[in-house]
């Protein structure tokens, strides 16, 4: 079967954000008293929402999280992303083939707040690509790794979801697109170990953005 569209997370897939957003929030988290090594604060955070972010830390440290602490948090890292973030290596000569195949059937679906995926996509010169099919998972009843926002995305292209090539880079995102019936593509750069995300559901996992046109191809006529 032919993709219909191809669906792109943007933090860590589209721009090399999460090392930068992270770091905001193990120094914030820091300050709380929660003392994290670079490490686990990946492993707990990474593709998650500031919501679920939030939460976490309030479970874990048994308080409440106020609203000038969540304020701070969001200033600081979109700051920090202002000025340091940078399209992920190859990004640009991926999505221009992306485009040419799938004219109309690109789009962005991230777990962040939608003001800070155009931060992120404006920055880095990417908003274009997506004609305007940028979508925020906290704009549906359940962010991932609940399937909704995929199946919304889905729905606004006029696709099924089961026709839909779906780019993730960490297992919330993944299993968000599994559970939408979709295909997922990992992308795991060269530091990263893919166990994890091929035990998500992954179908494959790829180490070069400029590599993914051929995989996609590849897939699609090997699989009629």
């Amino acid at each position: 079967m032919s993709f219909a569209a191809v669906l792109f997370d943007c933090d860590g897939v589209l721009v090399d954000s999460e090392p930068i957003s992270l770091e905001i929030l193990r120094k914030m988290v820091g300050d709380l008293g929660w003392q994290l090594s670079p490490s686990e604060c990946k492993r707990l955070f990474l593709g998650k929402s500031t919501k679920e972010e939030i939460q976490l830390i309030e479970n874990h440290l048994n308080i409440k999280i106020d609203h000038e602490w969540q304020q701070a948090f969001i200033l600081r890292r979109n700051q920090a992303l202002r000025q340091h973030v940078v399209a992920t290596p190859g990004i640009y000569d991926c999505l221009k083939a992306i485009r040419k195949q799938w004219p109309l059937h690109v789009a962005c679906v991230s777990a962040a707040e939608k003001n800070k995926i155009i931060l992120q996509l404006d920055k880095v010169g990417l908003t274009d690509f997506f004609d305007g099919h940028i979508f925020s998972g906290t704009q549906v009843l359940r962010n991932k790794p609940y399937p909704d926002v995929y199946m919304a995305t889905a729905q606004s292209l006029g696709v099924e979801p089961n026709q839909c090539a779906i780019i993730e880079d960490s297992v919330t995102g993944i299993t968000a697109g599994i559970s939408s019936g979709a295909t997922v593509f990992a992308y795991c750069p060269d530091d990263e170990n893919p166990t994890p995300l091929l035990e998500a559901g992954a179908q494959h996992y790829f180490r070069d953005m400029r590599l993914l046109p051929d995989i996609l191809q590849h897939h699609t006529s090997s699989n009629p």
